[in-house]
């Protein structure tokens, strides 16, 4: 089956003109995360809480060029954060990694230890093309957990039913639930920065190991 290609629209490639989309595609089991991966979670928080003090994090290259990348789209990151700064935060404060299955899980990980906001999806509540660009005022989106999200200035991903996706926070309709069994991945990468092969490549083999994870493909 052919993989989804993502169109960055004009507006936003003009606002942000180094964003890349790190994408990856795979078949896999959800379940309740493994010792061996709650262990590996556990590890990464502890660096994280080691090695960072809370004031750095918006600092980090990746962190701070997701949060340029907002200002530049119209919208506040201090109020609307990049979820991997919010995630590095609550690791950094004391509060850990969520524990939700074994695929977000792992979404987490990534996104925890890369400093890259990651969208997770199931790919059967998309529907034709996925376009990337900027939240229109009062466009409806529902993101898990919080409810409805304005996301008028926000980047975001969309299909031919509206938007679904977004840095800050996927959205309740696109999400990855116990009975998914096929899910895109992107990766937010605001300053082009170097490394999103090797990511890309280490998500997939995490994907294998702990979420039986097959018919891997990844693109940029």
């Amino acid at each position: 089956m052919p993989h989804p290609d993502i169109t960055i629209e004009p507006e936003l490639r003009e606002k942000c003109p180094h964003l890349q989309a790190g994408c990856l595609i795979a078949q896999v089991q959800v379940a309740p995360a493994s010792p061996r991966l709650l262990q590996e979670m556990e590890r990464a928080c502890e660096e994280a809480s080691r090695s960072l003090a809370i004031e750095e994090i918006s600092h980090l290259p990746r962190i701070r060029s997701a949060r340029e990348a907002y200002k530049a789209t119209g919208k506040k990151p201090g109020r609307y954060r990049p979820s991997a700064e919010a995630l590095l935060r609550r690791v950094v404060s004391g509060k850990g990694l969520y524990r939700i299955s074994n695929v977000v899980d792992v979404i987490n990980l990534c996104s925890l230890t890369t400093h890259f906001s990651i969208g997770g999806y199931d790919t059967g509540s998309i529907a034709g093309p996925i376009t990337m660009g900027i939240g229109r005022e009062g466009e409806p989106y529902e993101a898990i957990a919080r409810g409805v999200l304005n996301i008028a200035g926000l980047p975001v991903l969309r299909d031919e039913q509206g938007a679904f996706g977004s840095p800050t926070s996927d959205s309740a309709r696109a999400m990855i639930r116990d009975e998914s069994v096929r899910i895109l991945l992107v990766y937010f990468n605001f300053g082009g920065h170097q490394g999103l092969d090797a990511v890309l490549e280490d998500t997939a083999a995490l994907l294998e190991t702990y979420c039986a994870g097959k018919e891997i493909e990844a693109w940029i």
